[in-house]
């Protein structure tokens, strides 16, 4: 009598519920879990080494993206050869030995050698000290998860191994949540690599015991055929074309969406790894949701909500409401539209997933998929755009999108006969279905045509730089705005008679024009500037004296001198240095300015690496005894004094604070300083000046050590929202 494939199956495969068949379950979905943790606590971590590299740059996290990306689109490819072609015991072997390759090139921890040299381009070199530090490591962890889940699905046929994706999306969004909660306050960057690589080692104990366990089970396809194939063990038809660019596309978009509104809001807000992780977050969250169950998507009640999500993005933007909302209120509506769109986008991909057969494959696109986005945004849109308009496509693809699937619903419904009163609301929702989609797409027209004010924007590897015309109708008040993101770092009277006047946080009576006209008194000085903006300061300048800015952004340079005149009506001598401020002052530390100003901005944050204990090293090597350090903590988001007043304390230096509110002229724009010297005559002409409420939201902040290169919190310097 021949034996069919079931009686092999119930011979050889062992039953779920028998204890060594648990055991192998356990194991591998402890391996699923831990691989998945690892593979998301790298990217902050590694992001978060790097960023004082390169100028604190939003599009370090980006450029980090896309190389995760890509090497998991790589790792999911081997996984996918390795289940077509090697049967389990090689799949074994050479899965173990790229492991112990891998845990060789342990700890994680990047060479001083790979700091950037100034000319430089940033990204390629990004993508070259990850490749070498990260690269192997991510590359295995990325292709443990679809390996591991072809194990499953060769030991236990007719169990789907799509719920071990979900679970594996759950370690990584504990990953990304425990991050900048536990790892990043509790941990220096040093030990929070060593703990990463100790994780990896026993991640690899996990999987070799895995291996073991996966060697000693035959499948059934092996069994029968002797093929490594499991698609002997349960034919299909193949996938159509359609189908399968459908399993590329949808990630697509969602990795785009994700990428875009990352850019979007740490533009605007901070580069702090907590807004990096929040998008992210909620990106897992939907493929949980999705993968877990089919039936937690729900595809009407998310698509209209999206459809008025978007429209409600698009809106706002356009009439300017944003600016009037809380912060909180602003990023909790470019999240909930992301998270909506991401939950359709994934909804619909899970709708069309295939069976086991063809698991590796379906992962394999939609890796691919991710990797295309993250191409879209990261290097196509910056070259595409002057602007982050990848944002505004990204909103309305989502709201054509939602409003299709929507339609859909709607028109075909639950499959019954409708009532006429079910029919009556059908045809209603539709409706008012296509009146938000065409009011949301009129609306996102008049969004992409953008500020008729505008007179240039740049947009580079550092971000975007705009220039505005402001009071045109008024030749006396007329006004050009220089803005990074859509936060003012300098205006300029446009009047001959008035363009020599400083504005917005440098006016005379703010801490740094104080501090200028009080230093100048005894005669030409020496004045070094972190950050060029509009090179306000400039309008300081006595004959005889030399201010040197440093300037990390090319764009930022062409801008000051093609559309502020700041730079050339210097009445001293004016210096440019273009390249990171910091890594520059430690090679001039025998420049001994008289005033050393603090100015740098990434959008609204001052980029962490000029605020730690040993940036604050250099700049004491780069004053002359007495000299002052001026350091502008204004900052809508982040508390930024109480951090600076550590640092001079610990120096034993002395410091004052001036708050200067709005005023009601023109570019009159509320300024925060503090000024830091070993001058105590300095000190006492200028004693703190800050508002009792301004003292008592500082008073809130929690304690924590001094920052340095290898510890920094910016989470808990956020402001309440």
């Amino acid at each position: 009598m021949q034996t069919t494939a079931e009686q092999v199956r119930r011979e050889t495969v062992p039953a779920v519920d028998r204890p060594e068949s648990v055991n192998h379950l356990v194991v591998l979905a402890v391996s699923i879990f831990l691989s998945a943790f690892l593979l998301f606590q790298v990217q902050p971590l590694i992001s978060r080494w790097i960023l004082p590299w390169f100028g604190g740059s939003t599009a370090v996290w980006t450029t980090c993206m896309l190389f995760f990306q890509i090497v998991l689109f790589g790792g999911y490819g081997y996984a996918h050869c390795m289940f077509r072609w090697l049967n389990s015991r090689q799949q074994c072997l050479v899965h173990l030995a790229l492991l112990a390759l891998a845990c060789g090139l342990l700890p994680i921890i990047p060479s001083d050698a790979w700091k950037p040299q100034p000319g430089t381009a940033p990204g390629l070199a990004i993508l070259a000290m990850l490749a070498a530090t990260v690269g192997l490591p991510y590359f295995v962890l990325s292709s443990t998860g679809p390996l591991l889940q072809s194990w499953f699905a060769r030991s236990f046929p007719g169990r789907s191994p799509y719920r071990l994706y979900a679970l594996s999306n759950i370690g990584s969004l504990l990953a990304l949540l425990s991050y900048p909660i536990v790892f990043e306050p509790a941990l220096d960057l040093h030990t929070q690599a060593w703990s990463w690589s100790a994780g990896f080692i026993v991640l690899s104990l996990t999987i070799g015991l895995c291996a073991w366990k996966q060697s000693q089970v035959p499948t059934v396809g092996e069994l029968l055929v002797g093929s490594p194939d499991a698609r002997s063990v349960q034919r299909e038809p193949a996938p159509a074309l359609v189908r399968r660019l459908a399993w590329v596309a949808l990630p697509a978009l969602a990795s785009a969406t994700l990428l875009a509104a990352t850019n979007h809001i740490c533009q605007n807000v901070a580069v702090v790894p907590f807004l990096w992780v929040a998008p992210l977050s909620l990106y897992l969250v939907t493929f949980i949701i999705c993968f877990d169950a089919v039936h937690w998507y729900r595809r009407l009640p998310v698509a209209l909500v999206t459809a008025v999500l978007s429209f409600l993005t698009a809106g706002a933007v356009e009439v300017d409401l944003l600016r009037s909302l809380p912060l909180l209120a602003e990023v909790a509506l470019y999240l909930a539209m992301m998270f909506g769109a991401c939950l359709i986008y994934h909804g619909e991909l899970v709708r069309l997933r295939p069976r086991a057969a063809h698991l590796t494959e379906f992962y394999l696109a939609m890796s691919a998929g991710g990797a295309l986005g993250g191409v879209l945004v990261s290097l196509l849109a910056p070259l595409v755009f002057d602007g982050f308009f990848e944002w505004n496509l990204s909103v309305l693809v989502a709201l054509a999108t939602a409003g299709a699937v929507a339609a859909h619903e709607l028109r075909v419904g639950s499959g019954t006969a409708p009532s006429a009163r079910e029919s009556r609301l059908r045809t209603l929702a539709q409706r008012g279905l296509i009146v938000v989609c065409v009011c949301g797409w009129l609306v996102a027209a008049r969004w992409q045509k953008g500020d008729t004010d505008l007179l240039t924007q740049i947009r580079n590897f550092y971000g975007v730089i705009s220039v505005y015309e402001t009071d045109d109708v008024d030749p006396t008040l007329r006004r050009y705005t220089f803005q990074n993101g859509r936060v003012d770092h300098g205006q300029q009277f446009r009047a001959v008679e008035k363009r020599t006047v400083p504005l917005t946080y440098y006016r005379p009576e703010s801490g740094v024009g104080r501090a200028l006209v009080a230093a100048s008194q005894n005669g030409p000085i020496r004045v070094g500037v972190v950050g060029l903006g509009t090179g306000t300061l400039a309008a300081y300048a006595r004959p005889g004296d030399v201010y040197r800015f440093y300037e990390i952004n090319p764009a930022a340079i062409a801008v000051a001198h093609e559309w502020f005149t700041y730079l050339d009506d210097c009445q001293g001598t004016v210096e440019v240095a273009e390249g990171d401020a910091r890594l520059l002052l430690e090679q001039e530390q025998h420049q001994q300015f008289d005033v050393l100003v603090l100015d740098a901005f990434s959008g609204d944050s001052v980029p962490v690496h000029l605020l730690t204990s040993e940036a604050f090293e250099i700049y004491a090597h780069c004053i002359r005894p007495g000299g002052i350090i001026a350091v502008n903590v204004t900052n809508h988001f982040l508390r930024l004094a109480t951090e600076v007043e550590q640092q001079a304390d610990l120096r034993g230096l002395g410091h004052t604070r001036l708050y200067v509110e709005e005023g009601e002229g023109p570019g009159e724009r509320r300024s925060d300083w503090m000024l830091i010297s070993s001058d105590a005559e300095f000190l006492q002409k200028f004693p703190a000046e800050v508002p009792a409420e301004v003292l008592a939201d500082d008073a809130r902040q929690p304690q924590a050590p001094v920052w340095t290169d290898r510890f920094s919190n910016l989470f808990r310097l956020l402001k309440n929202w």
